[in-house]
């Protein structure tokens, strides 16, 4: 089949989301400037430099009037953490996946605790294997298609990263002790638990 993705398709539901995975998930926690804790997970995310370390996530059908928590405490505060979502916790992410009033704390929502960060104010997920904290760079504004909705790209700059002790072997991050968490199309999880190498050729 060929859809041209601006036109009907015949299919039962969207097949975009399922033509990108796996996709990883950014557990991002943030802090308003009331002072009250956000947590949500976003799968359009990755990694998008090294030197230094940049991260990326974008918010997709957000109303015009009224942004996410998460992207209003970023642009408010310039400030998040990129908590890593390991299989165990895949429970504990859907719950704060819920769309709530900013005056709730997702973190006693989920019954998660939180970890103190060093170098921002927003706390980690204790619970998290890997915790990357970061100061907003940049937001890119998205095409969109439906009215009165907005799409928006946030940019950040990763200045700590916590990674738990157990889940380093010999210096080396055991992806396959962490097993992450990562989304496929529709309502489709998987999780990383067989690894091997390529080398690329000289």
């Amino acid at each position: 089949m060929f859809w041209q993705t601006d036109k009907q398709h015949n299919l039962p539901h969207n097949p975009f989301k399922s033509c990108i995975v796996p996709r990883p998930i950014a557990w991002i926690s943030t802090i308003s400037q009331a002072g009250i804790a956000n947590l949500a997970p976003y799968s359009y995310f990755n990694g998008v430099a090294t030197d230094p370390p940049m991260v990326m996530f974008s918010t997709d059908g957000l109303p015009e009037n009224r942004g996410k928590d998460t992207l209003n405490n970023i642009l408010q505060t310039r400030e998040f953490v990129v908590n890593m979502v390991s299989s165990d916790l895949q429970n504990a992410m859907n719950i704060t996946s819920t769309s709530v009033a900013p005056d709730v704390d997702e973190f006693e929502l989920a019954g998660l605790d939180k970890s103190a960060s060093r170098l921002v104010k927003p706390p980690g997920v204790k619970q998290s294997p890997i915790q990357m904290e970061c100061v907003y760079f940049d937001k890119l504004e998205l095409p969109v298609t439906s009215s009165g909705l907005r799409n928006v790209l946030v940019t950040g700059k990763v200045v700590g990263i916590h990674i738990k002790d157990e889940f380093l072997n010999d210096g080396i991050i055991d992806i396959e002790r962490i097993t992450p968490l990562a989304r496929m199309g529709y309502q489709d999880y998987t999780k990383i638990d067989q690894v091997f190498k390529i080398v690329r050729p000289k």
